[in-house]
């Protein structure tokens, strides 16, 4: 998280402070003081270096799939919380329809909403290890009959879903 914030160079924040609107070749393309580096390896639209985009929906909002399950049939969603950010939302549009993450934290609250297309399901991941603890829509997530239970990791407790909209909060 810290090369994403950090608004000096090197960051991929950096460029975005000097005016950037796509990602640059190199992440000082244009110098401190206004100035520019050599135009022989310095694109300001460099596509190769698009990972960030990728590493963001994967990890910070934690949408992603395996191989073996084309086209998002089954997704797993499985959200990184930290690293100095408080909010974090995205969607994908997959062939099933749209496949969505986002999440708020204030102090020790969580919300964490996904959706999840027509005709699939999805491994979510969310952030406790205390299943008593967790919402979904205002009701104790072990009363709730649509979830299935997978079981803890990492310090994540972990259901299966069908396709839906389903709002978890931690921390009330």
């Amino acid at each position: 998280y810290d090369l994403l914030l950090r608004k000096k160079y090197p960051s991929w924040l950096y460029p975005v402070t000097m005016g950037a609107t796509t990602i640059w070749e190199r992440w000082d393309g244009q110098k401190p003081d206004g100035t520019f580096q050599t135009p022989g390896m310095n694109s300001f639209n460099h596509y190769a270096y698009g990972a960030i985009g990728d590493w963001m929906y994967r990890v910070v909002a934690g949408l992603e799939t395996r191989v073996e399950w084309a086209g998002y049939k089954q997704s797993i969603i499985k959200p990184h919380i930290g690293g100095g950010l408080t909010h974090v939302s995205a969607s994908l549009d997959t062939y099933y329809g749209k496949l969505s993450s986002s999440w708020k934290v204030n102090g020790d609250k969580l919300v964490m909403d996904v959706e999840i297309p027509a005709n699939t399901t999805a491994t979510v991941f969310i952030p406790s290890d205390d299943p008593e603890a967790i919402l979904e829509g205002g009701r104790p997530l072990t009363q709730v009959k649509e979830i299935q239970v997978v079981g803890t990791e990492d310090g994540y407790f972990v259901v299966k879903l069908g396709s839906g909209r389903y709002s978890f909060s931690r921390g009330e």
